[in-house]
C-alpha cells in the first residue's frame, strides 16, 4: 500500500507561522508515512508527533537506501515511545536527521508508526539562511 504523505511547513526567520491544521497529518497506522523532501536537505527538517491513543505507541524513522544514504547500514532511528495520550496528548520530536542515513532513493523519508496509533504528524523545515 502507498504511504501517506506528510507535507513540509517551512518556517521563515522573524515571521510567525500558523501550526498545520489539527497539528499536522492524521496518523495512518495502516499505511505509515513519508516526507517528500524535493530539494530540501533533511538536515533542515524536524518532525513532531502527537499521540492521542489510549496507550503507549512508538514511531520510527526508517533507514534509507544506499545510494544515496551511504550510512543506511546504521539502521533505523531509535524508537520514539509516546505514553498514553488519550486524556492529554503526548508529543515527541525527531531531528535534525542526517540524509546520509535516512533518505530513500526517491528523495523521501519513511516513517513507521505502531499499529492502531492515532494522532498527528507534522514536518517543519528550518532553513539555514533567513
Amino acid at each position: 500500500m502507498a504511504r501517506t504523505v506528510i507535507p513540509l511547513t517551512t518556517l521563515t526567520a522573524n515571521t510567525a507561522v500558523a501550526d498545520p491544521s489539527n497539528g499536522g497529518t492524521a496518523i495512518d497506522a495502516t499505511n505509515n508515512h513519508y516526507i517528500n523532501l524535493g530539494n530540501v536537505p533533511l538536515e533542515e527538517v524536524v518532525i513532531r508527533v502527537k499521540n492521542t491513543t489510549a496507550s503507549t505507541k512508538t514511531v520510527t524513522i526508517k533507514a534509507g537506501a544506499n545510494p544515496p544514504a551511504d550510512a543506511a547500514g546504521q539502521g533505523d532511528s531509535g524508537t520514539l515511545s509516546l505514553t498514553d495520550g488519550s486524556t492529554t496528548p503526548t508529543y515527541g520530536w525527531f531531528g535534525p536527521l542526517t540524509s546520509a542515513r535516512f533518505v530513500q532513493a526517491d528523495g523521501t523519508v519513511n516513517i513507521d508508526v505502531a499499529a492502531s496509533m492515532t494522532g498527528y504528524i507534522a514536518a517543519f523545515r528550518i532553513p539555514r539562511t533567513a
